[in-house]
């Protein structure tokens, strides 16, 4: 394969060098490292604990989608049953009672984020329900992100204009591929032009933000039609877009099985997609967020990316300050203060624990001194590039040179590549270290070094 250039610093072979597995790190420690000894109580308690006033995020998961995406690694139910959302949201509102019970009335929200599964699965009724429920128990500021992932073929521009009357401020559209061989061997039909039309009445209705989801390496793509997808999206000048590398993990998704694995692109290819998607999007004006996200220099991520402000939770990189975050709905994730917690993954589990007046909380983890020292380490380099010793220092009692002794031996090889710079008193993220910040990160990763199995993780590239 011929080197790709994507700028005087980076070309191919280091792409090549780099294509590895590893965390996406929406949290430190990951979530498969939560225990199932963390239940309910726990939970309970550290919600008991939480600081008064402190910021506060929701994310509601909605489970159903009318058919299933072959790639797709969600958790999810495949169903044409719109009436079983009825009993699911019946649930989902007393799980909310729950959590007011333990907080109190009128505890404040910044970020509210519908993801599934396809949230536009619901009926327009049923997601005014929604809303109207969550307002009643919290209370949204009135600066709150308020976003909904949206199935392009579900939703045409009067479900869009619904959606910003109910409150929505920003929108994600999943799209993965514009290729029609493509769309047919994952399973997911959307004209270019069905998305161009609803990306038009988006915009006309004055969202905050408009994000596209795209997917490289899957079957049937080539450089040649990935590299039209991206034109395509380039053209519709989306605020944000996420560039997600497809991983090929059949036995641990069951849908994934039915995808075809002769048709999957060799890595040299997929290496290819991805640094024409870099250079197009860099040329079309978008800057480079850190891992797999671009946005407009205009947009408040790549603002609050310039400004140092830059935060990341479940959901991926926000704007938001560093918050606690409400997981509502099954397989959801919560994180209130040191702990993480996770909703029990199936509808019958969930079902019985949030009726018997329980958190349906299956796992999680309290965190120890090293997991939020490793954590602030981590969230440092992912979200700023850069960690200042004496931060560490004066809120962990720690020197950071020393305990990180062997961490700082091995990112000497990173500073070699130039992706770190090793200063006296800091780790700077270099312009090139930014396309390998997970590479950097996972340094830091005292779990992932004691464990030589990262095939339940992406690639990183």
């Amino acid at each position: 394969m011929t080197s790709t250039v994507l700028s005087p610093e980076i070309d191919a072979e280091l792409l090549r060098r780099y294509d590895i597995s590893g965390p996406r790190y929406t949290s430190y420690p990951t979530a498969d490292r939560f225990v199932e000894a963390f239940q309910a109580d726990q939970h309970r308690l550290a919600l008991q604990q939480r600081v008064p006033g402190a910021p506060m995020s929701i994310y509601v998961h909605i489970p159903f989608c009318e058919s299933v995406c072959y790639y797709c690694a969600c958790n999810k139910i495949i169903t044409k049953h719109h009436e079983r959302a009825a009993e699911y949201l019946a649930v989902l509102y007393a799980e909310m009672d729950l959590y007011r019970a333990e907080l109190g009335p009128g505890i404040q929200v910044s970020q509210l984020h519908l993801g599934g599964g396809s949230p536009t699965f619901l009926s327009d009724d049923e997601l005014v329900q929604l809303m109207a429920e969550i307002g009643k128990r919290f209370k949204l500021v009135p600066s709150a992100e308020l976003s909904i992932e949206v199935d392009p073929r579900t939703v045409d521009a009067g479900r869009l204009a619904r959606l910003k009357a109910m409150g929505f401020n920003r929108l994600s559209f999943g799209v993965q591929d514009f290729d029609p061989e493509v769309q047919k061997a994952v399973h997911r039909i959307q004209p270019p032009e069905q998305v161009q039309a609803l990306v038009e009445a988006a915009r006309a209705l004055k969202f905050d933000s408009i994000n596209v989801d795209l997917i490289y390496g899957l079957p049937q793509q080539t450089p040649v039609s990935f590299r039209r997808t991206i034109e395509q999206v380039c053209a519709l000048q989306p605020d944000r877009i996420a560039l997600y590398g497809y991983a090929h993990l059949p036995a641990r998704f069951k849908p994934q099985r039915r995808i075809v694995a002769e048709l999957l692109p060799p890595a040299g290819d997929k290496l290819t997609m991805l640094a024409g998607a870099i250079s197009d999007f860099l040329a079309a004006g978008y800057e480079y967020i850190g891992m797999d996200h671009f946005a407009k220099r205009d947009d408040s991520l790549a603002i609050a990316k310039r400004q140092g402000r830059l935060h990341r939770n479940f959901q991926g990189y926000s704007t938001q300050p560093d918050a606690d975050l409400i997981g509502l709905g099954v397989s959801s994730i919560a994180r209130i203060g040191a702990t993480y917690s996770q909703n029990a993954k199936t509808l019958d589990e969930y079902y019985d624990a949030v009726r018997r007046g329980q958190f349906p909380t299956q796992r999680g983890l309290a965190l120890s001194r090293d997991d939020l020292l490793r954590r602030s380490m981590i969230m440092g380099l992912m979200c700023q590039g850069r960690v200042e010793f004496e931060s560490i220092r004066l809120a962990y009692l720690v020197d950071v040179p020393t305990y990180f002794a062997p961490e700082m031996e091995r990112l000497q090889g990173l500073a070699d590549q130039g992706l770190v710079t090793l200063e006296a008193d800091a780790i700077q993220v270099t312009p090139l270290g930014w396309y390998f910040v997970r590479a950097v990160a996972m340094v830091f990763d005292r779990y992932l070094q004691a464990d030589a199995s990262r095939e339940r993780f992406s690639r990183i590239i």
